[in-house]
């Protein structure tokens, strides 16, 4: 709980600086899927929390890992029970900065990379994500981008009884609506 507590306070801290335009996510889908011999598997969280510093470049994520939704529920229990240990490590986190610079007052196309710390299953990464595609236009931020994410480098222990039936590389897709909030002045 203070770790969470901790992540809010740096978040509120960061949307509040001083004549940045934020831009926060209001439709966010944070999906996956493992593509195994045996079975495929799929989850969707649409209750992820995506904030951008558009002067900074700074961005954050923050993703409830009991949100994710099952087309079975025995797969949604048994990945928060038995896989991310969910009410040991509630929260799935990226907080990164963008690599290549953005001009968000003009509407375009643009494919960024962004480098910063991935923290699965309370287990910190540095990675780079790349490919992630930004559609400004007007006061509206459209992202898209996918990565992968071994379950190995997050400490993730899958029982050999059911190797077959998940993955070890797991392909993870992001989709988020960003509107701008008002700069203060």
């Amino acid at each position: 709980m203070k770790k969470f507590t901790f992540f809010l306070a740096a978040m509120l801290a960061f949307a509040f600086t001083a004549g940045a335009q934020i831009y926060k996510g209001i439709k966010n889908e944070v999906s996956f899927y493992s593509d195994a011999p045996l079975e495929d598997i799929t989850a969707k969280d649409t209750i992820a929390t995506l904030i951008l510093n558009g002067k900074s470049g700074t961005v954050i994520a923050d993703i409830r890992i009991k949100g994710f939704v099952f087309p079975n529920p025995l797969m949604q229990e048994h990945f928060n029970e038995n896989y991310m240990e969910s009410d040991k490590f509630p929260k799935g986190s990226f907080m990164g900065k963008i690599n290549e610079p953005v001009d968000y007052t003009k509407d375009g196309t643009y494919t960024v990379s962004v480098t910063g710390t991935l923290t699965i299953h309370g287990v910190a990464q540095q990675r780079t994500l790349s490919n992630i595609k930004l559609v400004v236009k007007g006061n509206t931020v459209n992202v898209d981008f996918k990565f992968d994410v071994k379950l190995a480098d997050h400490k993730i222990t899958v029982p050999s009884a059911v190797g077959q039936k998940i993955a070890e590389v797991i392909s993870v897709t992001v989709h988020s609506e960003m509107i701008a909030d008002a700069p203060k002045k």
